[in-house]
């Protein structure tokens, strides 16, 4: 296994490398008062949903006991949650990403995000793969979970999709079908 601080550089590294290349426009990290972070991947995030109340999303894995390593308030990196795969966690102005890095071809497909929602919220899938957090008594969206996204180190597409198991998201990182040079990075995306 490695040791964490080489994980912590190596994750941090491997999403640099492929985000600076990719012309996309990122949400920026930034410190946000609204999002409660946990110690352990298990224990996961509170974020805000538009309406007041909060979302609680975990990390679960092999390794969803593994502590976060906090590189300052707005980023810490989970080293380890599954077999060659590490999460980067940052909190934006609206919420929060989880940078999924996969290391190497023993990296899982599948990684779950368990979701917990506050009172008279539930999941709702768009048309793009996403899901909106929809208050049911009004109708609102409150929250989204944006499509996921999946790229390699040369920024080349790689297959994800999610899929819905009880109120666990599940995102599917198709890189054994990809002929993807590793790193390569997932990022389920959270915004009120």
């Amino acid at each position: 296994m490695r040791h964490a601080r080489d994980g912590v550089s190596a994750a941090v590294e491997a999403a640099t490398r492929v985000l600076s290349i990719s012309g996309r426009s990122e949400p920026p990290e930034v410190e946000n008062p609204d999002v409660s972070w946990g110690g352990l991947a298990s224990d996961g995030v509170w974020a805000p949903t538009r309406d007041g109340q909060r979302v609680h999303i975990g990390v679960a894995g092999a390794g969803d006991d593994r502590a976060a390593t906090v590189i300052r308030p707005s980023l810490r990196v989970f080293v380890g949650v599954d077999a060659d795969t590490d999460v980067m966690a940052q909190t934006t102005a609206a919420g929060v990403r989880f940078i999924t890095v996969l290391h190497g071809p023993g990296a899982p497909e599948e990684f779950r995000f368990p979701v917990r929602l506050g009172e008279s919220l539930s999941l709702d899938v768009t048309p793009s793969g996403g899901y909106d957090v929809v208050h049911e008594r009004y109708g609102a969206t409150v929250g989204r979970f944006h499509a996921p996204w999946g790229y390699d180190s040369l920024y080349r597409g790689v297959p994800a999709e999610y899929r819905l198991e009880g109120t666990t998201i599940v995102m599917t990182v198709r890189h054994h079908d990809a002929d993807a040079l590793y790193p390569v990075l997932a990022d389920p995306h959270y915004a009120r």
